[in-house]
């Protein structure tokens, strides 16, 4: 076990300064600094002692496995996806169901995975209910159209802790990957959640800021001075194999995956998926609407999975392992400079960083 590779946290990689760094942390624990201390401690140690908790530290809940864009990279637009994922929004009883069993136990949700979150018509609602249960970190991933006027207003008001924003580069990029939201448009909703933080003394939620590489290799210090005055981390993500189109693979020797030891992804149709990178539900490993989070989390088929993940090079029995970013092979072969701090570009091994491909 001691000579696995088990990478946390890999994938995405902060622009930003240590001291912003720094704050966006001590943001993010803020009125609960000694369990979010421990919350992250657990996040690496977990994962690299593969100790299994009693419940997960995070579960994923997908809201909406629908999105109302077409972006080039995206998988949720081909032909396969639409004919493996049941596309729908989440049912609100099933929603509390799970909030009511994990309240207390987990620290943390995320109401985002595949689809856009906030195209939920009770989203407001899942956010407030989340808290009023006692869910400390409520977060979400959204492309952001939906940020601005009242809706801004609702969502803070109801508790939401942590808010990341895909904005694939700026001006005439964004609008070529973003369609139809326009530049302007998701800059000025960037600013107005600014705003509306400023007048009323807020910290949270945290607003982290997300562009995958090529969208903003060829100036990634005018993307970071974009949005760095109006954010609390500014972050950038190598473009990965979404359409599984890649055929020279290498791997890390020995990968090991952390995510069985610390979060468990549910479906908007209540299937339970094996990680958050099985968007083609490839490998199911229960089913919400007849089980329990206590009881997916200690089954026959998770245990089978940390079991695999224990071997030497156990992660090449998978096909939806070897299709992951998690075990490639990275190499540092780009640098980019923002205000004179030098940014390692860690890109996976024989991936192009050519958007659509």
């Amino acid at each position: 076990m001691n000579d696995q590779k088990i990478p946390i946290n890999k994938g995405n990689y902060s622009l930003d300064t240590p001291e912003r760094e720094v704050s966006f942390e001590a943001f993010r624990g803020s009125g609960w600094e000694k369990e979010y201390k421990e919350y992250r401690k657990n996040w690496t140690d977990f994962a690299i002692n593969q100790r299994v908790s009693n419940y997960p530290l995070l579960v994923d809940l997908e809201l909406a496995s629908v999105c109302n864009l077409k972006c080039p990279m995206c998988y949720t637009i081909s032909p396969e996806f639409k004919k493996k994922v049941n596309a729908k929004l989440m049912d609100f009883d099933l929603y509390k169901r799970v909030i009511d069993e994990i309240a207390g136990h987990v620290p943390a949700v995320r109401l985002s995975l595949r689809g856009e979150s906030l195209l939920h018509k009770r989203f407001v609602e899942c956010v407030q209910y989340a808290k009023d249960k006692g869910v400390p970190e409520v977060s979400t991933l959204t492309h952001g159209a939906k940020l601005t006027g009242r809706f801004i207003e609702e969502i803070i008001t109801a508790g939401i802790d942590w808010i990341t924003v895909s904005i694939d580069g700026i001006d005439d990029t964004y609008e070529k990957i973003r369609k139809p939201i326009k530049f302007t448009e998701i800059l000025s909703n960037i600013k107005e959640i600014h705003e509306y933080k400023r007048q009323h003394g807020l910290h949270r939620p945290v607003i982290k800021v997300q562009g995958i590489w090529p969208a903003i290799r060829e100036d990634a210090q005018a993307y970071y001075d974009t949005f760095a005055p109006y954010t609390d981390l500014v972050a950038f993500n190598p473009l990965i194999d979404y359409r599984f189109r890649d055929k020279d693979i290498i791997y890390v020797d020995s990968f090991s995956c952390p995510q069985q030891y610390q979060r468990l992804v549910i479906g908007a149709d209540g299937l339970v998926m094996k990680c958050s990178n099985d968007e083609d539900n490839q490998e199911v490993i229960g089913d919400i609407t007849k089980q329990t989070v206590n009881g997916i989390w200690h089954g026959k088929e998770m245990q089978e999975i940390r079991e695999i993940m224990k071997k030497p090079n156990g992660f090449m029995d998978s096909k939806v392992c070897r299709q992951c970013y998690l075990p490639r092979k990275t190499i540092n072969n780009e640098r980019t400079n923002i205000h004179g701090r030098q940014i390692i570009i860690e890109n996976y091994v024989n991936r192009s960083q050519e958007i659509g491909e």
